[in-house]
């Protein structure tokens, strides 16, 4: 018989190292000025000068934003950050990463000092599989979490910044936050709080057309060629109607001005990312040339302009956080995205965006497809919020099987479920829209967020029709279920039928998106030249065989 003998000696954990400060709700003690040079659009390195005010010796920790809250992820892109030197008093300053938090950065203050200066830049991708590209010899977008660090402990709308940027001669940039002064290619702009910075990205290019779809309200496209420009009377006059019919949904408005940043373009990445007072998406070259074959990418617009009343100016409550450097729960997605998803296509459809075939095209292409995938039967939708956590957006194995970020698609579902139900208890005399004019209610020109919990959407439901309003979210969110919640279609007075050709809704989605969608055949999606997409998983879990 063999003996097993103990180790000699049995390893322990370091203890933790110092955490980072954490942020409190006052001033803080100076102004930042930033200044980003992004004229080296070759190579589309954004240089950063900033000059951050401090209150004496001591060590100061800064921080690269890392929790945005329109990825609802940390997504600070702290491997495209380099070069970082800091400066003081005309002597160098070294700087230490923190051990653990790698997007944390201590410098130690010496004496007499009251500024300290620091010189790094932001390296846009070159390739898409660097991460988003954000750069280009003939335009650019400029996030400004990329390029700024900020003092810890504090609160980001306690912290003011003067940020100015400068672009290539030519250039025209757009941006929602007022321009001071446009000298030599620097924009300055006004002083603002860190969060409403974050929250204002510029979109700038060499070929730009800027259109006033009213007086608070402007959408500003940037495009790799001058004749991707050309859109009709007609197309802007759907962009326009877009505004109207928001205005006639909500009945307010969030917000002083809105800037609506279109890039069209096949080298930037694309991509639609909400903001309050703004929104950049970079969509398809021929956006405009080619508007007969791409409605799948034309409700962008309208799900980008939501978002300033259903996820900026209210948002839930643990989605919103005091600093970039809290992490942000997104328990309430549902809410944010799953209702702006379903107006997305209300809107698209009203402002002629979408038509009426195409609208009912997108409904049915959305219920099918999630209809048939399996990961439903063993996860519920609600823990597909922690999906942009979870996989990041990243491409997945088994889609239909994972379930990613559902809380989107199966969401609009839901809230046409909701929709229909209160038309049916109210005799037709009521509907979502009175949910949204009270719910997303705001004062002319106040542009604040108001965070609200689950218990608050219940009781906005229940003040327009008494029902169990928790637990028909309860069955929906909580419980997993064999099919997408299809009671609000039908209800509506529709049924999922298929046919043996695709609808047009499919044919422009396929065209636009590079696949061909045999979900509902053989069970696949094939790109055109025969590379396997997706697979359904039928029989409930991917397994062996024959």
């Amino acid at each position: 018989m063999h003996n097993i003998a103990p180790p000699l000696h049995l390893p322990h954990p370091l203890p933790d190292p110092p955490g980072i400060p954490e942020p409190i709700d006052q001033p803080y003690c100076g102004v930042l000025h930033l200044a980003v040079d992004a004229t080296d659009v070759d190579r589309g390195i954004f240089r950063v000068r900033e000059i951050i005010p401090v209150t004496g010796a001591g060590e100061l920790v800064l921080l690269y934003p890392k929790w945005l809250p329109g990825f609802h992820a940390p997504q600070a892109p702290i491997e495209l950050f380099a070069g970082l030197c800091v400066h003081a008093g005309g002597r160098d300053l070294r700087w230490r990463r923190h051990p653990v938090t790698v997007n944390a950065f201590a410098i130690d203050v010496p004496d007499g000092v009251d500024a300290i200066e620091a010189e790094f830049q932001f390296l846009s991708p070159t390739d898409p599989a660097q991460g988003r590209v954000l750069c280009t010899p003939d335009m650019l977008c400029l996030p400004w979490n990329t390029s700024v660090l900020y003092p810890a402990g504090h609160y980001a709308r306690g912290i003011m910044v003067d940020a100015s940027l400068t672009i290539p001669p030519g250039w025209q940039a757009a941006c929602a936050l007022a321009v001071l002064d446009h000298a030599d290619g620097t924009i300055r702009f006004e002083r603002t709080a860190l969060d409403t910075l974050v929250d204002s990205p510029v979109l700038a290019g060499r070929h730009v057309r800027r259109e006033a779809l009213d007086d608070q309200v402007s959408l500003t496209i940037v495009a790799d060629e001058p004749h991707l420009l050309g859109a009709t009377p007609e197309q802007i006059d759907a962009h326009r109607a877009v505004v109207e019919q928001a205005d006639r949904l909500f009945r307010s408005r969030p917000f002083d001005r809105f800037e609506m940043l279109l890039a069209l373009s096949e080298t930037l990445t694309s991509v639609g990312i909400e903001h309050h007072r703004s929104f950049e998406a970079v969509s398809i070259p021929g956006y405009f040339r080619d508007w007969s074959d791409n409605a799948a990418r034309r409700d962008t617009v309208s799900h980008e302009y939501v978002h300033s009343w259903n996820g900026k100016h209210r948002r839930g409550a643990d989605s919103w956080t005091p600093c970039f450097e809290k992490p942000i729960r997104n328990s309430l997605m549902w809410v944010y995205e799953g209702q702006t998803q379903y107006w997305t296509h209300i809107l698209s459809a009203r402002s002629g965006l979408w038509s009426a075939e195409q609208a009912l095209g997108a409904l049915a292409f959305t219920a099918a497809r999630y209809d048939v995938r399996a990961g439903s039967r063993w996860r519920p939708t609600i823990d597909t919020t922690r999906d942009p956590i979870i996989a990041a957006r990243a491409p997945l194995p088994w889609t239909s099987w994972q379930r990613s970020e559902d809380y989107y698609a199966e969401g609009a579902l839901i809230w046409l479920d909701v929709d229909t139900r209160l038309r049916e208890l109210s005799g037709d005399t009521r509907s979502l829209d009175d949910f949204v004019r009270i719910f997303f209610a705001a004062a002319p020109g106040d542009w604040s967020t108001y965070t609200y919990e689950f218990d608050e959407v219940v009781d906005t439901l229940n003040g327009i029709a008494p029902f169990d309003w928790q637990g028909v979210f309860a069955a929906q969110l909580i419980e997993t279920h064999e099919h997408a919640p299809l009671a609000g279609l039908e209800r509506g007075g529709y049924r999922l039928v298929y046919r043996d050709y695709p609808s047009a809704y499919q044919t422009s989605f396929e065209g636009v998106f590079g696949q061909i969608d045999l979900t509902h055949s053989i069970g696949l999606a094939v790109t055109p030249e025969g590379k396997i997409a997706d697979v359904l998983c039928l029989s409930g879990r991917p397994h062996a065989g024959h």
